[in-house]
């Protein structure tokens, strides 16, 4: 009887252990009709608030957009730039660039001392970091051709967000803290940005309220002109930068044709040039097309190896050719066709790596930092969009309009200040994107948009600099190759290569020894540390049975919304 007990036990124990090891399928919010996904969850609710009250995708992008600029201020914004890809529900596609530009008095030796060097800095902080803001006027341009509600439906709720205040959470608390040295040292005056702000802490945002009821009042000219813009140029002449009211009232946001491709019977469409993330996707997964991907392991040896290689050709010829179109020929059409992604692939191997300075000889470019921001949305009546947004490094100059209350973006940065000379990420630029009067600085952003058989399957992007193509290309891979939900998706751990350094950069905890041991064995080198993460992404998933799935990223404050 005893022993028939210990057998009991023991198979019971079995049991609780195999239950205890079986993870469960992680699931993201799900919504019947319409949702929003978003870097902060007030955000992410307004515009989905937006949405139930009979607005369609473009007004709640319009009120997504302007509630990420109150709290999510690191990098939502206006006075910043993006880009916004659309999926109507007719099947309709297009693209918006409302990318910042260079001001008039730009110069490609702006940045260059009397003897020729870098002056270190002048690019990244204070009043000369600054391109000419665009988001307000691509805001505008949305809601001219596609909006509904009235314009103060959309932005009220920022207003009163900016009025009321924003919870600080322990990521803006950390972020505030490691900025606040830089804020002191770039404004005359004390912004509100510099206290000690602590989790917790309701931020409140006056004079950032009264800048957006001048935009509610007198639309685009709110910003472009009138007391905001006389505010915003003071300042910056006060500090001694360039930008003028002719640069404000000069700027134009631009509809630009998709980068429209197949990938194993999915249809693609993304971002074209200032933002290389389209020509480089569209790249990588043509390279990796005629591969059983699905058969690999995910994030083992074999599957890292392929896209590592498909990746490392894809950002050598980033650093080669691209560029803004308006300014730089840039053969789109030859770098996106097969046979020559199949002859740059000819090289590959699964024996061994194939070290960068083999593949192609150049230098990469500039691209955005980490302090990103993206924001996809499905409505209800099957249209969606797809925006990504950025100031481009954390608090971008770190420079405040005084009386105005909102931050200036530093994406001059994002140009080549010099050939062979690196920016503030380590890398360096070349002529095509040297800065010239007017011209729009090149991007990494990659809002995305994927279907199947004619009908929406997914929205995508994410921020983080040169990892935005390769997240965005992973989490395309994870559904369509695997299967995986998107809450699921986004999970999973992430790795990168850029072609130069050459080193695959991978989260932490997220690959397992035997597949690092074996990609160093073939002669890889790995970067991985506790303080790494690539990419935060927000995406909305359309199920079998009609229902969204939101994707958002726990690596942030990142949250969905719906209905």
């Amino acid at each position: 009887m005893k022993k028939i007990i210990l057998v009991f036990a023991f198979s019971l124990l079995l049991i609780n252990c195999k239950t205890a090891t079986k993870k469960e399928k992680i699931i993201g919010l799900i919504a019947e009709k319409a949702m929003v996904v978003s870097a902060r969850e007030e955000a992410s609710k307004i515009g989905s608030a937006i949405l139930q009250k009979g607005g369609n995708a473009y007004d709640a992008m319009i009120a997504t957009h302007l509630a990420l600029a109150v709290a999510y201020p690191v990098a939502g914004n206006i006075a910043g730039g993006g880009f916004m890809v659309y999926r109507n529900a007719d099947g309709t596609k297009g693209t918006l660039d409302f990318r910042e530009k260079a001001p008039l008095a730009a110069h490609k030796d702006m940045y260059l001392d009397s003897l020729g060097n870098v002056i270190e800095g002048r690019s990244t902080f204070g009043a000369n970091a600054v391109g000419v803001p665009g988001s307000i006027a691509g805001i505008f341009e949305v809601y001219q051709k596609f909006g509904t509600l009235p314009f103060k439906d959309l932005i009220q709720p920022a207003i009163d967000l900016a009025r009321n205040g924003i919870t600080i959470t322990k990521n803006q608390s950390e972020g505030l803290s490691d900025a606040k040295k830089a804020f002191q040292a770039v404004n005359n005056y004390e912004t509100i940005f510099e206290k000690d702000w602590k989790k917790g802490d309701v931020f409140k945002q006056e004079e950032l309220a009264q800048t957006l009821e001048r935009i509610r009042d007198f639309g685009k000219d709110g910003f472009y002109k009138g007391e905001t813009a006389n505010f915003l140029v003071n300042y910056i002449t006060e500090l001694g930068g360039i930008i003028t009211h002719e640069d404000l009232e000069k700027y134009r946001a631009v509809w630009r044709n998709p980068i429209t491709f197949a990938y194993k019977n999915h249809t693609i469409t993304t971002m074209p040039l200032p933002s290389s993330g389209g020509i480089c996707l569209a790249q990588i997964l043509k390279s990796i097309e005629p591969y059983d991907v699905s058969k690999y392991e995910h994030n083992s040896t074999k599957y890292v190896q392929l896209i590592t290689e498909a990746e490392r050709r894809s950002y050598a010829d980033r650093a080669h050719y691209l560029g803004d179109v308006d300014f730089v020929k840039v053969p789109v059409d030859s770098l996106i066709d097969l046979n020559y992604i199949n002859k740059r692939m000819r090289n590959f191997s699964w024996d061994k790596a194939t070290p960068s300075s083999e593949v192609s000889q150049g230098n990469i470019l500039g691209y955005e930092s980490d302090q990103t921001t993206h924001y996809s949305i499905v409505d209800q009546f099957g249209n969606a969009v797809s925006v990504t947004t950025t100031l481009n490094t954390g608090y971008g100059s770190k420079v405040v309009v005084k009386g105005a209350g909102f931050i200036l973006n530093n994406e001059m940065d994002d140009f080549s200040s010099k050939p062979g000379v690196p920016n503030v990420y380590g890398l360096v630029g070349t002529k095509a994107n040297a800065i010239a009067a007017e011209k729009r600085m090149l991007s990494s952003m990659t809002p995305t948009i994927v279907e199947k058989d004619g009908k929406l399957k997914m929205v995508v992007g994410t921020p983080g600099g040169s990892t935005i193509i390769t997240s965005v290309l992973q989490n395309i891979l994870n559904v369509i190759e695997y299967d995986m939900g998107m809450q699921e998706s986004v999970d999973k751990a992430r790795f990168h290569h850029q072609w130069l350094p050459d080193i695959i950069r991978m989260e932490p905890n997220g690959f397992d020894k035997i597949t690092k041991t074996k990609l160093e064995s073939l002669g890889y080198y790995i970067y991985e540390k506790n303080s790494l993460i690539i990419g935060k992404v927000d995406a909305i998933l359309v199920l079998p049975n009609g229902k969204l799935e939101g994707g958002a990223d726990k690596r942030g404050d990142d949250a969905a919304a719906g209905f």
